[in-house]
């Protein structure tokens, strides 16, 4: 039987001790080996003492295995989860400048509603947008505001969570 040597996309859900250090171990953990952090998210969760991470990276099976047992390995892990082959909810958040004229501020207000973002900000000359969903409702909306004179893009990295299992569905992703 041999592993898969296909490079594809995994996120990795972490619980770690809320401690000072945890970040740069587990970034160093990634460079020290010449793996890539696609997208990394940390913050408290509901107890104060516990922190959780979601990263995003690439590699094959056998090159995420390897990320996953060094990661089990650090002291103040608590868990760890390759989410990619499990039922799972993600989201990732946008905030985009986009230049604005009398004639296209109407075209980028039509364009924000068609993926439910949010204009969290308005001059005579920009629209600051704030949008949330899957990273492909992100990049569709970005492509569509590409043309108009994106300004600014700033985007945060992926959160996710498991989803509990119910019935007999075995989608994989929730857009």
């Amino acid at each position: 039987m041999s592993v898969e040597s296909v490079e594809r996309e995994h996120i990795v859900s972490m619980r770690v001790e809320n401690r000072s250090g945890v970040l740069a171990r587990v970034a160093g953990l990634f460079s020290g080996r010449g793996y890539n952090i696609e997208s990394l998210t940390v913050a408290p969760t509901l107890d104060p003492t516990i922190s959780m991470m979601t990263i995003v990276t690439k590699g094959d099976d056998l090159i995420i295995e390897q990320i996953l047992k060094q990661l089990n390995k650090l002291v103040e892990a608590i868990s760890v989860v390759d989410l990619t082959e499990r039922a799972y909810i993600d989201r990732d958040m946008a905030i985009i400048k986009v230049k604005t004229t009398l004639e296209t501020r109407a075209e980028v207000f039509r364009i924000a509603e068609i993926f439910r973002a949010r204009v969290i900000d308005s001059t005579n000359t920009m629209y600051t947008l704030e949008v949330t969903g899957t990273g492909r409702k992100i990049e569709a909306m970005i492509y569509q505001l590409e043309s108009l004179g994106i300004e600014e893009l700033v985007r945060a990295g992926h959160i996710a969570v498991a989803r509990e299992p119910y019935g007999a569905d075995t989608d994989r992703r929730s857009e």
